[in-house]
This record gives structure tokens, C-alpha cells and sequence, in this order.
């Protein structure tokens, strides 16, 4: 089951426009990246828990399911369910015959389902969680571990200094179908602050430590930086063989259909989307670039992320941390302060000297 009905707040603006699990990491939606990993384990059914909305979007963009049948389990309109309601309101399609995995679908992760899945029943554990350290733990739930790998304390983000570890939760559980008895149906349901304490206090929850690559793309600087860590790994060095003579600073990654103007500077670490124009004499750093944007004559982009369609003045400037939505418009020889957020379809036509949200 994959929990996929958050409002990504966060990332807003470009989350009003997309949910989470469809932001491109390299040029691929997340959704992509998880069906991927798990039918590597030989997991068969995938079930999505979204809402309407959401559940519009993934349709709509037709990703590959790489041979998982994939089912939908709708919210109710109006009434967020948190983490624990939406498993709840699946109970019939997920049934009560064995184990199931649940991923967050905002978490990119490496990792092999079938070791957490054997840690379970090895354990006989009524849940088990995938546990990752990290420096700061005070954005999760925190785990203490017993013997065996019993989670004897779960404090869901403590406050600084006061976590008992930096064992977090990574957003990727086993539970047994026992588990649907613990949660009440029809309502919003904590499984962090309501279900995994019971299950401490019942000694029947366990933690199972990973060490792959894992990574949260909840804040607009965490999506920058996954975008970054798979491009090292995944971009392949790229040489200009265009006639132009524009440069490329690897790693760089584009998708079909970008068009590049002479004595332009790509990267490092520039991503384009499909089908982006970018024009003569334009600088693109630290950057994610998304499908369809124009960039124009001689602007500069540096640690931003344009939306899917945006455009670009001339010799504009957009500042480390901007946040340009969809289709939305910067004029010619305009300037954005550091962390601009300009809002979907909005149009800015005068420099942005402070940080200030557009909308």
C-alpha cells in the first residue's frame, strides 16, 4: 500500500499543481521510482491510497506499473484520514491473509522489501518499521530498540536534544492484518502518535534497521538535494554533439526534446525536463527545470525550480531557492530575491529585492 493522499504543503506551490509522489526525480515522476523498486521484489499488487484529486493526476499521467496491478482505495471528499485512516478504509481490498508492506509516497528510498518482510515474520511482530539514521531525528518519530529489535520507546518529533536516538522512522512499515483492529474506521488516525505507542506498551512492535539510499522530498531544499544525490549516481557524462556551441558541466540530465542556444552554460547539476527551451547565453546551476518551461536570452538560474510551462524573461535572475509554479511568468531583466515563491499562472514584472511569496 502506498500512501499517497497528502497536500504537500510544503512543496507548495508546485504541489498545488501535482501531488508529491508525481515530482519528477531525474526527469522520472516518484510514483515510477517506487513501482520500480518493489516489483524487484517480486511484489505483484500495489494499492494507492488517495484522494480524488490525486488519483485524477496518476492516471493521467500513464506511468509505467512494470507488471504490478495496481488498485486505488479513495479518501473520503473533504475528511483527511492522516496515516492510519487510509489503511483502515483499504482493509477490504488489502484483506486479512497475510503481511503487507506500507510506503510513504513521498520517500524515495533503496532498499529490499523482502528483508523487512522476513524481519517481520521472523520477529512475529503485529509491526515492524524500517528504521534510518540521520543527523537531525526532530522531524520524525524516533525509535529506541530492545533486544532483538523490539521497539521499546517511539517518540513521534521530539523536541531538540530530547530524542533517544537517531533511529527515525522512514516511512515504510510491515503490518499483519491484526493491525485493523487498532484503528478506528472513518477518521483521522495517527498511526505515529496513536497506534505505534499501543503496540510499544503491547511489545509488539519492532524496528528493522536499513542502509540504503533514503531520502524525504517533503521540503523544496530536500527535493533539490535528491535530485542532486541521483544525479551523481545515475547521470551519465554528457557531451555536446549538437552544432551549437553551448557548454555542459556534468552532471547534467535531460530529457527528449530540449533545445539549448549557443554560449549557454548547463550544470552542474541542471536537470531538464521534456521538451524545455532554453535560450542563447543562459546559466543554469543547481537546478531542477521541469517540462515545457521556456528559458529566454541570457537569464540566470541558480539552485531554483522552474515550473512544468514557466517563462523565463531575458536576463532575468532567479535567485538560490526560488520557487517558480507552473506557468507562471517572470519578465524581461527581472531579479528575485533568494527563496521567491511566485505562485502557478502568476506574472511577475518588477524585481523582488526581499523574500516574499507571490501570489
Amino acid at each position: 500500500m502506498i500512501l499517497a493522499g497528502g497536500f504537500g504543503t510544503r512543496l507548495r506551490p508546485l504541489s498545488c499543481t501535482r501531488p508529491k509522489t508525481l515530482f519528477p526525480i531525474v526527469n522520472k515522476p516518484l510514483l515510477q521510482w517506487i513501482y520500480e523498486r518493489i516489483s524487484k521484489d517480486n511484489i505483484q499488487e500495489a494499492i494507492l491510497a488517495v484522494n480524488g484529486l490525486t488519483a485524477f493526476y496518476i492516471k493521467k499521467q500513464r506511468i509505467p506499473k512494470h507488471g504490478l496491478l495496481v488498485k486505488y482505495s479513495i479518501d473520503p471528499p473533504k475528511t483527511p484520514l492522516g496515516t492510519g485512516g487510509p489503511i483502515k478504509n483499504a482493509e477490504k481490498l488489502i484483506g486479512r491473509s497475510e503481511p503487507f508492506l506500507v510506503l510513504n509516497g513521498d520517500i524515495f528510498a533503496e532498499l529490499r522489501y523482502a528483508e523487512i518482510l522476513e524481519a517481520h515474520r521472523k520477529n512475529n511482530a503485529l509491526a515492524t518499521i524500517a528504521l534510518c539514521e540521520v543527523e537531525d531525528p526532530t522531524r520524525y518519530g524516533v525509535a529506541e530498540l530492545a533486544e532483538e529489535g523490539r521497539i521499546k520507546r517511539f517518540v513521534e518529533k521530539p523536541a531538540k536534544d530530547t530524542a533517544p536516538t537517531n533511529l527515525i522512522n522512514a516511512g515504510i512499515y510491515v503490518l499483519s492484518p491484526e493491525i485493523f483492529s487498532y484503528i478506528p474506521k472513518g477518521k483521522p488516525v495517527s498511526m505515529e502518535r496513536e497506534v505505534f505507542p499501543k503496540l510499544v506498551e503491547e511489545e509488539k512492535l519492532y524496528g528493522h534497521i536499513i542502509n540504503g539510499l533514503w531520502m524525504d522530498i517533503g521540503k523544496p531544499e530536500e527535493y533539490l538535494q535528491a535530485n542532486k544525490i541521483l544525479l551523481n549516481t545515475l547521470a551519465k557524462t554528457r557531451k555536446n554533439k549538437c552544432k551549437d556551441k553551448f557548454e555542459l558541466k556534468n552532471p547534467v540530465e535531460m530529457d527528449k526534446g530540449v533545445k539549448i542556444g549557443a554560449k549557454s552554460v548547463i550544470g552542474p547539476y541542471a536537470i531538464l525536463g521534456k521538451n524545455a527551451t532554453i535560450g542563447k547565453n543562459v546559466q543554469i546551476s543547481n537546478s531542477v527545470i521541469l517540462p515545457d518551461a521556456k528559458i529566454d536570452d541570457s537569464a540566470s538560474i541558480n539552485g531554483a525550480i522552474i515550473g512544468e510551462g514557466a517563462i523565463i524573461g531575458k536576463k532575468a535572475r532567479i535567485g538560490k531557492g526560488c520557487i517558480i509554479g507552473d506557468q507562471a511568468k517572470i519578465r524581461d531583466n527581472i531579479s528575485l530575491a533568494d527563496k521567491t515563491t511566485v505562485c502557478p499562472a502568476k506574472e511577475v514584472s518588477k524585481n523582488i529585492l526581499k523574500t516574499k511569496i507571490i501570489c
